[in-house]
């Protein structure tokens, strides 16, 4: 294939609540340390939940970051963090020909919820409504913040697809960059959901939010006893590029974008359908030119909720069933659900593996669920497997929205 329908990763800039850049967030991964913890939420009380503690004012002055958002903080340090992880000479580029790709689940609510509340304990005074309310709550605010913040005047926006956002923001950058729409993309998913109280009483309205009376034991994906979601914060950005471009400056090389695909269940607004999941990983792996015994480890989604990791269990198990050597882990033990930024994250917690050769664990999982029972499982205990040169990530939404995403170990 040409160099210039090849995309490379070059920069990885992440917040995760346990750990705030790729080799603090690997190291805790395979070290089983929990980023959740017991918050206050309003209304509510103490809650399992996960919260990055980055410096949001490293590249933003407060006077900025008061006027924007947590979604906006987050996304401009994950993306200043890519920059500068890539090695460009920022200050070489043209600006006209970076975008930005972000991935969302919900945006807005943190402001809204927090301004009504402020009106309730101030006799209804619409007059205390902020003037930034509208910036702050359109819904390519994270992805605009990104480009005020580093000048970038090429074409952004945020792709609302639930917690499939992650993937879906990196498989943007990279249509539109092998569309010469842009030169350098900076895409991955955001989120700041658990700022917010009415994502925390909607799950348990479902009966879906995780407890737990030690918070690092709340998010318990695929075990027996696990009781439901770990809302958290996070993001992960990369920049992406051609590799004719990459190979020009010389530039280091985490991973090639091998196969993408996004499908729909079109069957429920919250349960998920095992079959689109199945048609959804087989796409990605065609795509690529593949077999599914070429794929050395899928990441699963693996949300913690009984419905979610039955089915996606069974299309693990249907989609790998004729390959014994590919290997599966999950993330979410240990940061709990990010939403939008959930698989941005979870893929980047497995790239080092091309390097080290080593499988992190799900963690949390005191007795596997008999129906969550899938071949090469790892969790609990870290796995050295030696070459690892294809990673599949699963990140599935609400409204059915289903994405996978594989990439490679780079060769020249």
């Amino acid at each position: 294939m040409d160099d210039t329908q090849r995309i490379v990763m070059t920069g990885i800039g992440l917040t995760a609540p346990n750990g705030n850049n790729l080799e603090q967030f690997r190291q805790n991964l395979l070290d089983c340390k929990s980023g959740v913890r017991h918050v206050d939420i309003r209304y509510m009380g103490k809650q399992a939940a996960g919260l990055c503690d980055f410096d949001e004012y490293k590249f933003q002055s407060k006077k900025l970051r008061r006027r924007g958002t947590r979604a906006g903080s987050i996304s401009i340090y994950c993306a200043n963090e890519a920059v500068k992880d890539s090695g460009i000479i920022w200050e070489t580029v043209d600006k006209s020909m970076v975008g930005v790709y972000i991935g969302i689940t919900e945006h807005g609510n943190v402001e809204t919820e927090n301004e009504i509340f402020e009106m309730h304990q101030n006799n209804l005074d619409w007059k205390l409504w902020s003037p930034h309310h509208n910036p702050r709550t359109v819904s390519n605010s994270p992805a605009g913040e990104v480009t005020l913040n580093l000048n970038i005047t090429g074409p952004h926006y945020t792709l609302g697809s639930a917690c499939a956002g992650g993937n879906v923001g990196i498989i943007q950058g990279v249509q539109q960059l092998l569309l010469g729409e842009v030169d350098v993309a900076l895409a991955g998913g955001i989120s700041e959901s658990p700022q917010t109280f009415g994502i925390f009483a909607a799950f348990a309205a479902q009966g879906a939010l995780a407890h737990h009376e030690d918070p690092t034991l709340a998010s318990r994906p695929l075990d027996k006893n696990r009781n439901g979601i770990a809302i958290s914060e996070g993001g992960c950005i990369y920049v992406l590029e051609r590799l004719s471009d990459a190979k020009k400056r010389n530039a280091k090389i985490y991973a090639e974008i091998a196969g993408y695909a996004i499908n729909s269940d079109a069957t429920d607004f919250v349960n998920p359908n095992s079959e689109r999941q199945v048609e959804c990983m087989h796409k990605a792996i065609k795509r690529a030119g593949l077999k599914v015994s070429d794929i050395d480890l899928v990441n699963m989604h693996a949300t913690g909720t009984g419905t979610g990791d039955i089915n996606e269990s069974k299309a693990v198990r249907d989609a790998f069933a004729d390959s014994d050597k590919t290997y599966i882990n999950f993330t979410k033990g240990h940061i709990g659900h990010c939403m939008g930024a959930a698989g941005a994250l979870e893929l980047a917690g497995n790239i080092p593996s091309f390097i080290d050769g080593v499988i992190h664990p799900g963690m949390n999982v005191g007795e596997l669920d008999p129906d969550c029972v899938i071949k090469n499982l790892v969790f609990n205990e870290p796995k050295l497997v030696g070459n690892i040169n294809y990673i599949l990530n699963n990140s599935f939404g609400m409204l059915g929205i289903n994405s996978a995403l594989i990439i490679k170990k780079y060769t020249v």
